[in-house]
């Protein structure tokens, strides 16, 4: 093993020979693709646009640490200056050609990349692949749109949603919000730890399979209605050969086999998604594949079998810069083995399973020019020095033509999750979106059990319970998710709160929930008034992993002071417009002190900062900087802190990546002393307090989430399994500590939810 690995040999004859056929590569260029396929991929990063920060980012990534790179030789190469990619909006994505390894090993760029480290880990910077920013720019989000992700896992997509809808940072609560699905258990918790790090209470992670996700239904002026999506991201498993500058085992594992397998079942999300699209609403479709039996192949039946319901986006004006390469008309079938098919004709019966009637382009001329197939992209990966990638826009012009009579739903009948459901899901031509009567013998068999379920149902909605689904005959995945809670209207515990807070009368308090019906709440969680309505009317037929942002924290110190409860600074910006007492103002001098200093005596701030403090009782308080327009050089952004205020001291409750994000956007140097930090190990008070929060409060979904994110990272050949920077901070997260091992093993029961998903295939 002296010797490591033997190098993967960076050739596939079938693959040339098939892509050679169809002819999707321009003539005179096909050196040039396959030149680029045998390149690493570029590094790239997204700066997530949600936040205030994001422009004080960019400057500092502009103005530091971009100059230290240049002329900067790593093992005799030239590191080139990284430059923004043409068709991102206001320059917040940048590629670089540093791979990965030599970002992780070299001590040059060590600094670098404990910035990006931090970073990711604030939720600041995304590490992501340039082709992959380009589906959710092309949804057209705005924030009061409702969004279904369907194969959201791991999460770049999904988080990119979630900053469109944040698009103005004084609406703590924009109408819309984002419902990201994945079927793989594991999964979901690696989507939830990238959600979370962008803080948002809009956001919902559920675990169902795409092809079959369950109508929901919302509450509109007491009445119920099916929950159509205004928007629809269906980024499909598929085949994966565009990725295959990052994941390079596509170049031995290829052949035409893995998109014939997966041809139906991505024709089948497609269909359910459009299903539940509203009128007028957009879905993009997207694959990193090339090959049209997952592109085009999809497309043309979809728009075939809607029968004018669904037409093709015209997209070429949007994205300026973006090159890309229209879709296809025309294209054949090849089995593995290198036989080619024209027409379904021609398929031999023995073959008919592998193949599908749905795989060939259609003959009618006169429709397949009404389809506009050209307006899809695909977009090669010598043009721009990226990755291979596939996406369609859709727009929903009407009901699908098996779906015209739009769902009813009947508020009298018992709530049933049973066998129709999953039934009616799976049928051939998609979901059944109306309400099926029971039949007479079930009535009679389970009239005594639905009552005793219905009366279940009923109270838990009463006392604003959400857990997971009762009926036994739906198996439950992974973990046993504790349930939604939400604080009654009379909850004597919110008293306490609204007072010492001083609340404003128009906070959303119905909006709050904890995670656990019994014993002592530890943790107050808030969501939107609109994912409140989603989880009310929905809890037995839906699995939800992970829903709100943390806002406040029980500390037992504080019931003393008037106010069991601190502030989180996970929901601080969620929070603080409601908030009208306990709000320090600090200079940025004091600010510095704050994040350096673990405890630091009142007597070392600014004169001002003492007077406020003086007559403030002690306990849970907001510190909030003001930039001054008149002091360019200084930070031009506000920030919100969460502290404490002792008798002769002040903190910040701020977990360290969030600490060291806002010094270096004051320019504090802080490489040295996050060695020292890490060196050190010792722990803040903010962890003790979170990990006696989990104690108290049973196994929260954030414990499950970091002994599955570190597996995740390893097993998904995913974006964030060949990300420098998401692998590295996932190094980071690793000195956390693991929960019992047989606490795991009690907790766990993951299992395979549909056949139809290999965890072999990549999701573009």
């Amino acid at each position: 093993w002296a010797g490591g690995y033997p190098e993967i040999v960076k050739e596939n004859e079938l693959f040339e020979r098939y892509y050679r056929e169809l002819g999707i590569v321009p003539n005179g260029e096909w050196g040039d693709f396959m030149a680029a396929l045998r390149e690493p991929l570029p590094a790239t990063l997204r700066i997530t646009g949600y936040r205030s920060h994001a422009k004080e980012i960019l400057h500092c990534l502009k103005e530091k640490y971009f100059k230290e790179l240049q002329d900067l030789e790593v093992d005799g190469q030239k590191v080139e200056m990284p430059q923004a990619l043409s068709w991102y909006p206001e320059e917040l994505a940048w590629h670089t050609n540093l791979s990965r390894k030599i970002l992780r090993k070299s001590p040059q760029l060590e600094k670098f990349h404990q910035f990006l480290v931090s970073e990711t880990e604030c939720g600041n910077i995304s590490r992501q692949e340039a082709v992959s920013m380009i589906p959710p720019l092309l949804l057209n989000v705005n924030p009061h749109h409702k969004i279904l992700d369907m194969c959201a896992a791991p999460g770049s997509k999904t988080a990119q949603l979630i900053e469109m809808l944040h698009a103005d940072m004084n609406v703590p609560f924009p109408k819309g919000f984002v419902i990201a699905n994945d079927v793989d258990n594991k999964r979901c918790y690696l989507l939830v730890h990238q959600a979370k790090r962008l803080n948002s209470p809009c956001i919902m992670v559920v675990n169902h399979d795409a092809s079959s996700i369950p109508n929901l239904q919302i509450d509109v002026d007491g009445r119920k209605e099916v929950l159509f999506y205004d928007r629809i991201l269906c980024d499909v498993p598929c085949s994966g050969d565009g990725t295959m500058r990052k994941n390079i085992d596509v170049w031995k594992k290829w052949t035409t086999q893995n998109s014939l397998q997966l041809h139906g079942l991505q024709l089948r999300i497609a269909t359910r998604g459009v299903e539940q699209l509203a009128e007028g609403g957009r879905m993009v479709y997207s694959t990193c594949s090339l090959n049209p039996i997952e592109n085009e192949a999809v497309i043309a039946s979809l728009l075939e079998k809607s029968q004018g319901a669904l037409e093709l986006a015209d997209v070429s004006s949007e994205l300026p810069g973006l090159k890309r390469m229209p879709g296809v008309t025309k294209w054949k079938v090849m089995l593995k083995d290198g036989q080619w098919f024209e027409e379904w004709k021609d398929v031999p019966s023995n073959r008919q399973t592998q193949i599908r009637p749905t795989m060939f382009p259609i003959k009618d001329e006169e429709k397949l020019k009404a389809m506009n197939l050209e307006r899809c992209l695909r977009i090669l990966p010598h043009h721009q020095n990226t990755g291979g990638f596939f996406v369609a826009v859709l727009i929903k012009k009407s009901p699908m033509p098996w779906n015209k009579r739009q769902p009813k739903v009947h508020q009298k009948l018992p709530q049933r999750t049973g066998e129709t459901e999953v039934a009616a899901a799976n049928s051939d031509n998609g979901s059944e979106c109306i309400t099926e009567e029971p039949t007479l013998a079930e009535n009679e068999e389970s009239k005594k059990a639905q009552e005793l379920q219905n009366s279940d149902t009923e109270q838990s909605k009463k006392e604003g319970v959400c857990g997971p689904p009762p009926s036994k005959k739906m198996k439950l995945f992974g973990f046993k998710e504790d349930p939604f809670v939400f604080l009654p209207e009379d909850d004597p515990l919110f008293l306490p709160i609204q007072k010492f807070y001083a609340l404003d009368p128009s906070f959303p308090k119905m909006n709050l929930l904890t995670r656990t019906q019994e014993g002592k709440k530890r943790q107050l969680y808030m969501v939107s008034k609109e994912l409140r309505n989603v989880l009310l009317n929905n809890s037995e037929k839906m699995k939800v992993i992970n829903t709100g942002i943390k806002v406040w924290s029980r500390n037992s110190d504080g019931e003393q002071f008037g106010c069991a409860f601190r502030l989180a600074q996970e929901g601080i910006y969620t929070l603080y417009p409601f908030i009208h007492a306990r709000i320090i103002n600090v200079c940025i001098e004091d600010v510095k002190i704050l994040l350096t200093q673990e405890n630091p005596f009142l007597s070392k701030f600014s004169s001002e900062t003492q007077k406020k403090v003086k007559d403030m009782a002690m306990g849970s308080i907001v510190l909030k900087y003001d930039p001054d327009p008149e002091k360019p050089d200084d930070l031009q952004c506000p920030i919100v802190l969460c502290g404490w205020q002792g008798k002769t001291s002040l903190r910040a409750f701020v977990p360290k990546n969030e600490r060291l994000h806002y010094l270096r956007m004051m320019g504090v140097e802080v490489f040295k002393a996050k060695r020292k930090e890490e060196e050190s190990e010792s722990k803040t008070e903010e962890e003790v307090q979170h990990r006696l929060a989990q104690t108290d409060e049973g196994m929260d979904v954030e414990d499950k989430e970091h002994d599955l994110v570190m597996k995740m990272e390893a097993e998904i050949g995913e974006e964030s399994s060949d990300s420098p920077v998401e692998s590295s901070a996932m190094e980071v997260e690793n000195k956390i500590e693991h929960l019992d091992q047989s606490s795991k093993n009690a907790n766990s029961h993951v299992s395979q939810e549909s056949k139809d998903t290999d965890t072999s295939n990549v999701k573009g």
